[in-house]
């Protein structure tokens, strides 16, 4: 069971060689790691371009600059893996979260969201569980209405990425797209170990705060998105 580990990037240059060295010790012969870059020719593209010298497992992809939703569609298009994980470009790794969620696929699951420590900019823990901040469990309507998957905590099957691709236009965000089309079509695993330190800091791309009228928009968006679904 090979793996596609999945990262967009943009302007990562600050964080981003500390994740890739986060994820490499955990990858096997025959997995791989993909950058796609929505902002070639900077920082980013020099620092993964050297690593990919490095280890052969590293792929440097260019985006298509259309922004995180569409550059996450690009990468997973990419991946070869019979499994995909998500990676965010600021995040770290913890020790055993490949070989602990392939446990839960290997059994079963089509998709696994497990926990993770909050942390700030400089890997301070500010939270130890971000299942407890927000109440994360799975559950169709549940996360329809109330978003519990974060796609730096995810991994799933092929069969889940190609029933996710091409994501609608309109949707939220990718990794709640993924997980619903996961609830619908098998068994989601909520692994509790928390297994990533999950870096808050002002250069996130994702994590803001939304209005109400947005969420709204949002969720009117994805039903719709969900009716037309073949």
């Amino acid at each position: 069971m090979e793996v596609s580990v999945c990262m967009a990037a943009y302007h990562g240059e600050r964080y981003i060689e500390a994740q890739i060295r986060s994820v490499l010790p955990q990858l096997r012969q025959g997995d791989e790691l993909l950058v796609s870059d929505d902002a070639p020719g900077g920082e980013t593209e020099r620092i993964v371009r050297a690593l990919a010298l490095e280890d052969a497992r590293v792929r440097y992809l260019r985006g298509p600059g259309q922004g995180v939703v569409r550059n996450f569609a690009s990468v997973l298009s990419a991946a070869s893996g019979d499994v995909m994980f998500l990676c965010d470009q600021d995040d770290v790794w913890l020790p055993d979260k490949l070989r602990l969620v392939l446990r839960e696929i290997e059994g079963g699951a089509c998709l696994v969201v497990h926990d993770a420590r909050v942390t700030d900019e400089n890997l301070r823990v500010t939270a130890p569980s971000y299942f407890a901040l927000h109440g994360s469990r799975p559950g169709f309507w549940r996360n329809f209405l109330r978003n519990s998957y974060m796609g730096c905590c995810m991994a799933f099957t092929r069969d889940v990425r190609d029933a996710a691709l091409p994501f609608p236009s309109g949707i939220p965000m990718h990794d709640q797209w993924i997980g619903l089309a996961a609830e619908r079509r098998g068994r989601v695993c909520f692994l509790p170990q928390a297994l990533l330190l999950y870096r808050r800091n002002g250069d996130n791309v994702t994590g803001g705060r939304t209005s109400a009228a947005q969420k709204i928009l949002w969720r009117l968006s994805l039903l719709r998105a969900l009716l037309s679904e073949k």
